[in-house]
């Protein structure tokens, strides 16, 4: 029987690049304490037999393990998910493995897989909130870096990357407006949200900008189609002049949708309607397909990602990111004739 050869360990690249062990992990390892001659010389060397390194054996020697944990308050979230996949993705351009855990919203659990996941000798940490208001720093005594995504810490030395949601409030009047609607009504969801303040915030800027202001004061409620239809049906009561409506959510701007055409009314000839957060199976959906603002959330997650790598590597951020939303323009907003 013919014996399968071994395969080659760091010390048959050390021996034959002619080098110690030491000296071949940390060029194998990108150190900068290595002359370019030396590690040309054990790269081709490691090339020449073959060698992978081993996972376990290069967390050992630089301190790292090559996992991260990712922590999220909500999995089956709608936010959370596309937030993950974009992490997923840096960290699997990294050959990074990743141990995901779901608190499931409950305080006493996070600490639970928060301890699990540093028993695991993790490098980092993403803490995916359920929501996008500030929650409740990790606090100092962590002992990895920490990059909170979507839900910003509420300590300012923190590392928080979210969505600029005063910019996509912004762009959903600037939208309107651009399309010639100058009587726009502004339905969002629950006032405990800050999030809903903030997307309110920016396109009142926007139409204070342009000589403008709404036709009532914002409608503030929850975030559903019920409220959607029934805040609809009170607005076109009161003001049957109205061309636009902004919806703090893609299922308010659903219910809306609904309520104009029990009325009568055409969308986007007669009322045009932009909703939030681009959830495409609402959005896309929709009759007629329902413009909207996107958070971009998996470039999120992806940001997140990079900045815990910076943060791994001795570069920490501190503060607050936050990430420019997306127009997506469909047919709710876009004239037939």
């Amino acid at each position: 029987m013919v014996e399968k050869s071994k395969p080659a360990t760091l010390s048959d690249v050390a021996r034959l690049a002619g080098v110690s062990v030491a000296t071949a992990s940390k060029a194998l390892n990108g150190r900068a304490q290595v002359r370019a001659s030396t590690r040309e010389k054990v790269f081709r060397s490691a090339e020449a037999l073959s060698f992978v390194p081993n996972p376990l054996a290069q967390g050992l020697l630089s301190g790292q393990t090559g996992t991260v944990g990712l922590l999220t308050s909500d999995l089956e979230g709608r936010f959370s998910i596309p937030i993950m996949m974009g992490a997923e993705d840096a960290f699997g351009a990294d050959s990074t493995s990743v141990f995901l855990c779901d608190a499931r919203g409950d305080a006493i659990r996070e600490q639970h897989q928060l301890r699990a996941l540093l028993s695991r000798h993790v490098d980092g940490l993403i803490i995916v909130g359920a929501r996008p208001d500030p929650r409740r720093s990790l606090g100092p005594d962590i002992t990895v870096p920490v990059v909170y995504a979507y839900a910003p810490s509420d300590h300012p030395e923190d590392c928080s990357i979210t969505s600029d949601n005063v910019h996509g409030g912004r762009l959903a009047a600037e939208h309107l407006l651009g399309i010639g609607r100058r009587r726009i009504a502004i339905i969002t969801g629950d006032s405990a949200y800050g999030v809903a303040h903030d997307r309110v915030a920016g396109l009142l800027q926007a139409l204070h900008d342009a000589g403008l202001q709404p036709v009532e004061a914002p409608f503030f409620g929850s975030w559903s189609e019920s409220w959607g239809r029934a805040a609809t049906r009170i607005l076109l009561e009161a003001h049957p002049e109205i061309d636009g409506l902004i919806c703090g959510s893609d299922q308010i701007a659903r219910g809306a949708m609904d309520a104009l055409r029990e009325l009568g009314r055409d969308i986007p000839d007669d009322v045009a309607v932009i909703g939030h957060d681009n959830w495409e199976v609402l959005a896309t959906d929709a009759r007629p397909p329902l413009s909207s603002i996107d958070m971009d959330l998996q470039e999120l997650g992806r940001r997140a990602a990079e900045k815990l790598f910076d943060a791994i590597d001795g570069r920490p951020s501190h503060g607050i990111e936050k990430l420019p939303c997306r127009l997506m323009v469909r047919g709710s907003t876009t004239p037939t004739h």
